[in-house]
């Protein structure tokens, strides 16, 4: 059964991005960026509704009131696609952090390039870091938000990854708030794994965490605390005990 809806959800999938490159990709160009942001975040709507209704998901969101009216730094555990297409609705507009090669992706891509997204080469850290220290500073100062996976890349559940910290820096540097979110999407939507699984999804929004005054490693640590504290609650997948691996460069 799992493997039927998933077959399901993946053709209206695949039709829905066709639809968009052929009716809103044209258009979005000629419109100023935030109108932009609203006519692009109609697929991540469809898409997003589509995996509930067709693979048995329920959806528990939660925090909402807690999302500041500024700009702010959007950090979450990364482990699926899901929260990539999700997260760019709580908050729009939201500039995200990315790796390069995602915007080669046909149709996907072309719409990811009109959103002004930072996006890294990985093999080059140490220019990856600089990239987005100056351009995420850059989009606040917009009036943007930033959202980064402190990770690094996708951690399926029961994994840990040390996080990063250049969201924290970027957030202290503006002097804008942090926003965390924690939820266990890789589960409903593994990341390895194309079958999708029925049940219950959980995104959680945490109460901002104010930068004003303090260093991007106690920030860091407040936000890595709050996320974990929140997974080991929702998860279905127990959390791993210990430091969690290796630190990875980019946000």
């Amino acid at each position: 059964m799992n493997t039927l809806r998933s077959l399901f959800f993946y053709a209206g999938y695949f039709l829905a991005m066709i639809l968009s490159g052929v009716l809103l990709l044209p258009v979005a160009p000629l419109l100023p960026l935030r109108s932009r942001y609203r006519l692009l975040n109609l697929y991540n709507h469809v898409v997003i509704a589509w995996f509930r209704i067709t693979c048995g998901v329920r959806y528990d969101f939660r925090g909402y009131e807690n999302v500041p009216e500024g700009a702010c730094v959007i950090l979450a555990n990364h482990q699926c696609e899901w929260e990539t297409i999700y997260l760019q609705l709580i908050k729009p507009s939201v500039c995200t952090v990315l790796k390069q090669e995602l915007l080669n992706v046909p149709i996907f891509g072309w719409g990811l390039r009109l959103l002004k997204p930072i996006a890294l080469d990985r093999s080059k850290p140490a220019r990856a870091m600089k990239q987005v220290l100056l351009q995420g500073k850059a989009r606040l100062d917009e009036g943007l938000s930033v959202l980064i996976f402190p990770e690094g890349t996708r951690v399926p559940p029961g994994e840990r990854r040390r996080y990063n910290k250049s969201g924290a820096v970027i957030a202290c540097r503006a002097g804008v708030p942090v926003l965390p979110v924690a939820h266990n999407a890789g589960e409903r939507w593994p990341g390895r794994h194309w079958v999708k699984n029925p049940g219950r999804l959980t995104l959680e929004i945490g109460p901002p965490i104010e930068t004003e005054g303090r260093t991007a490693e106690a920030v860091l640590a407040d936000v890595e605390a709050w996320i974990e504290g929140r997974l080991a609650e929702i998860s279905e997948v127990s959390r791993p005990a210990g430091e969690p691996v290796r630190e990875s460069v980019s946000g």
